[in-house]
């Protein structure tokens, strides 16, 4: 066995997560790029080091897990989320349940909160926000920003629903925070929610085996409510969704039908 499969295997009892779920490629790169740089000679000696030193797992953890974030990310997206999604599930649902996956720093979800406590035909909602990483689910639960993860927050949002702190940062206000419970989940490995009305997902897929996206694109269809949508990123285009029980709504949007 070579040592990166063995890296594997130690990382798996550590963490909880495979990364033979994962593009080999990229892991091994990212891996060597961290390893190099803090010193160790190969993958023998990088995980031998973990299993000693928390505070390096946790760096490590942090640097595999991809959190690259912003408010409004693919803005016209957002606008499609709003006028045209949005409409469809309010017709069936007092409450709107809604899984932010991977959620990263938390900007998706206070962007969803935003967008669904500014909808006309939204009664109700709740969000659960989920990631892999500990360390960004705290940052994610403070709600606070610099003012460059807000260059896609129209003015009046921003001034709605956002505290200044001071010339650089920014703090979610509570009425958007309230709709939300941040947890811990691997979409791998942990049990999904269920009769959820939507579902986003983006920009992390692209990091998995095509056999792990599957197994994932399942487990969301058979999350969904009838009628249900997936929200994926905008690199992240499934090209037959009728595989999953979904079918296209919009570009990056698919409908679990009946």
């Amino acid at each position: 066995m070579d040592q990166y499969q063995v890296f594997v295997g130690k990382w798996k009892k550590l963490t909880g997560v495979d990364l033979n779920l994962y593009k080999e490629a990229q892991m091994k790169r990212r891996l060597t790029s961290l390893y190099d740089k803090k010193g160790y000679k190969d993958f023998e000696g990088f995980a031998s080091a973990l299993e000693k030193d928390k505070a390096l797992l946790d760096e490590t953890m942090d640097r595999m897990t991809i959190n690259v974030s912003e408010f409004y990310r693919n803005y016209q997206r957002w606008e499609v989320l709003d006028q045209k999604i949005l409409p469809l599930l309010s017709k069936n649902s007092g409450t709107l349940k809604i899984w932010s996956a991977a959620c990263s720093t938390g900007e998706e979800p206070y962007t969803l909160s935003m967008l669904l406590s500014s909808h006309p035909l939204v009664k109700d909602f709740q969000i659960i926000a989920t990631d892999i990483d500990d360390k960004v689910l705290q940052s994610a639960q403070k709600g606070r920003y610099h003012e460059r993860s807000l260059q896609e927050v129209p003015d009046q949002i921003k001034q709605k629903y956002f505290t200044k702190e001071d010339s650089s940062f920014y703090t979610v206000k509570d009425e958007i925070r309230k709709h939300i419970q941040f947890k811990k989940h691997n979409l791998l490995a942990d049990p999904y929610e269920k009769q959820l009305d939507l579902i986003v997902c983006r920009n992390v897929l692209i990091y998995f085996t095509e056999e792990a996206k599957e197994e994932i694109y399942l487990k969301m269809s058979s999350s969904l409510k009838q009628n249900g949508v997936l929200f994926v990123g905008s690199t992240e285009q499934i090209f037959h969704p009728e595989k999953f029980g979904l079918t296209s709504a919009d570009t990056f949007f698919y409908q679990k039908k009946g």
